[in-house]
């Protein structure tokens, strides 16, 4: 008898079927539900318990000191997390009027600043430009000879926190607090240097220099605090951990537990879904490196998301390219923002066979070398022809290795 699955991804749920002998099972370390409490509880929890010492964090604050958050927006229900760190910063004398929120460059804080409570409304908040001069200062030299450029509101700041999500970066290797301030709030030279490496040799998931040198840098600063979710099913969070920046092995420890998968047989065909109103080009192209990865050479991967982001430079790139053979190159010259997602799509271009549904056109798709899929009929049709499926929900968060 066929096994029906409910295969959610954004406002849409379609109804699949598997027949027993074609599924491959996916298995994470820990299945667990995620942590009881609300997003702010959750926060608040982290910072009353913080990994690796007793006391609360804010023991560690004075009431003139100023303070910098470096938030990742990428993360979901962002007002009621900042409204926990708030919330715990006021324990320690510190309002809202001596907090900078710091955001990576491209940040608006559109989708989530007018959801604040009115009593933040003297926060300050600052979108990092690592072009201007002014807006930089020098931190220290690092252990190798090199001098570090940052955001001056961090770098100025006598207590700095970042608040940001644990996730598999195509940059990195691993995205978290520690890139959230470096390269991220560095100079210019600093980001391209690492596109550029990128580029010319991905990084090992084994060996990431950009990674420690990161944690080298965030240590420079003292004493940060590292807020650090890990999300859970669709816009869900999983745990958060706080900690100082050797806390950090562990939120990756706990990122692996809830995300890194594992197989028993190598599928011909993944079905991915990428869950949340909020998704990028990039968190696209991951679900998709990560099928990609894991699917037979030649095989089938179906994306599933109902976003259409916007498509920059990169995919600009991709979608006037002939093969995807030939974009590698035209990335490495143009160096366009949005080349990771750009990469990792064409990567899963070159080893398997795409179908997507999205809110694009369907010559959108095609130009991203894919074949459009507009019902749940049609992956049906795909499914029942494969000989081995892989049913992949919140595709973007996930690494899956063969066991």
């Amino acid at each position: 008898m066929s096994e029906r699955i409910e295969l959610s991804f954004g406002r849409e749920t379609w109804a699949l079927t598997v027949r027993p002998e074609q599924v491959v099972r996916l298995s994470y370390p820990d299945s667990s539900p995620p942590a009881a409490g609300t997003p702010r509880e959750l926060v608040a929890e982290s910072l009353m318990s913080p990994f690796g010492f007793d006391a609360p964090v804010y023991r560690a604050l004075t009431p003139d000191d100023r303070v910098a958050i470096v938030l990742d927006e990428a993360l979901p229900h962002i007002p009621e997390l900042l409204s926990g760190v708030l919330e715990h910063l006021a324990r320690g004398g510190i309002g809202p009027e001596a907090v900078a929120v710091v955001l990576p460059p491209g940040g608006t804080g559109n989708d989530w600043l007018d959801e604040l409570p009115d009593e933040f409304g003297d926060l300050r908040l600052e979108v990092h430009d690592p072009e201007d001069p002014k807006k930089l200062a020098y931190l220290a030299t690092t252990k190798a000879g090199s001098r570090v450029y940052l955001n001056r509101t961090v770098v100025e700041a006598e207590f700095v926190l970042t608040l940001s999500g644990r996730r598999y970066d195509p940059t990195f290797g691993r995205g978290g607090a520690e890139t959230a301030v470096y390269p991220t709030l560095a100079d210019g030279d600093a980001l391209a240097a690492v596109v550029g490496k990128f580029l010319t040799r991905p990084p090992s998931e084994k060996t990431i220099p950009v990674v420690r040198h990161a944690s080298e840098i965030c240590w420079l600063f003292g004493s940060p605090i590292f807020v650090q979710v890990i999300e859970g099913p669709g816009e869900t969070i999983h745990y958060v951990l706080a900690g100082l920046p050797d806390s950090t092995e562990e939120g990756a420890r706990r990122q692996d537990a809830r995300w890194r998968g594992s197989v028993p047989h190598q599928p011909d065909l993944v079905v991915a879904a990428v869950s949340g109103p909020r998704a990028s080009f990039l968190d696209l192209a991951k679900a998709l490196a990560s099928a990609a990865r894991v699917v037979r050479s030649g095989g089938r991967v179906v994306l599933l998301t109902d976003v259409a982001p916007p498509l920059l430079e990169g995919a600009e790139i991709l979608r006037t390219s002939d093969e995807p053979d030939l974009v590698e190159k035209r990335l490495i010259k143009r160096k366009p923002d949005d080349w990771p997602a750009a990469a990792l799509w064409t990567k899963a271009a070159r080893s398997a066979n795409l179908f997507v549904h999205a809110g694009w056109p369907d010559e959108t798709v095609e130009e991203l070398f894919a074949t459009p899929v507009a019902t749940a009929a049609e992956v049906q049709r795909l499914i029942d022809s494969a000989e081995r499926v892989l049913i992949l929900p919140d595709a973007q968060k996930s690494i899956v290795d063969l066991a």
